[in-house]
């Protein structure tokens, strides 16, 4: 037992003014504040857990946090997240990455929707990302063909 020198009363207390319910679906624009490579609950793969923090156009300072599976021995799980790794990746700016640090500052909007769950409650999900309105993120890379020459875009491999 610890004795806390003061006796603290509930009425004195301040109250939160914060929110916890989920937002309403759609788009909002978002700054990466963490990201961070974490082991799945298995320990048979790998994902980026993603801090997202609302800067607009409403619900200012609301945090939503999403996972990419990078690594997964289900082949599905592991494409989806690869996937929207690349579409974060082009929403922000960035053509490569090494390091989860990285990805933190970067402004993208993101397209939230509810996940209806009757064990956790509703919660937010990210479903989408797309560079700002009025920002123009970075053509993707030619890959060069054969010879050293770029490949015409409409040239199949």
């Amino acid at each position: 037992m610890a004795f806390l020198d003061q006796t603290f009363s509930a009425d004195d207390m301040p109250v939160s003014e914060k929110s916890y319910e989920p937002l309403p679906s759609g788009w909002y624009t978002a700054s990466i504040t963490a990201a961070e490579l974490k082991n799945t609950k298995a320990g048979t793969g790998q994902y980026i857990a993603i801090r997202y923090d609302i800067i607009g156009p409403t619900h200012q300072g609301r945090i939503v946090f999403g996972n990419l599976n990078i690594r997964n021995p289900n082949a599905t799980a592991e494409g989806i997240g690869r996937q929207q790794l690349g579409e974060i990746m082009r929403a922000i700016g960035i053509a490569k990455v090494q390091d989860t640090d990285e990805l933190i500052g970067g402004q993208l909007s993101i397209k939230i929707a509810i996940k209806v769950s009757e064990q956790y409650g509703d919660q937010n999900e990210v479903k989408g990302f797309k560079a700002i309105a009025g920002s123009t993120p970075p053509a993707p890379a030619v890959k060069a063909a054969a010879g050293g020459k770029a490949a015409p875009p409409w040239q199949k491999k």
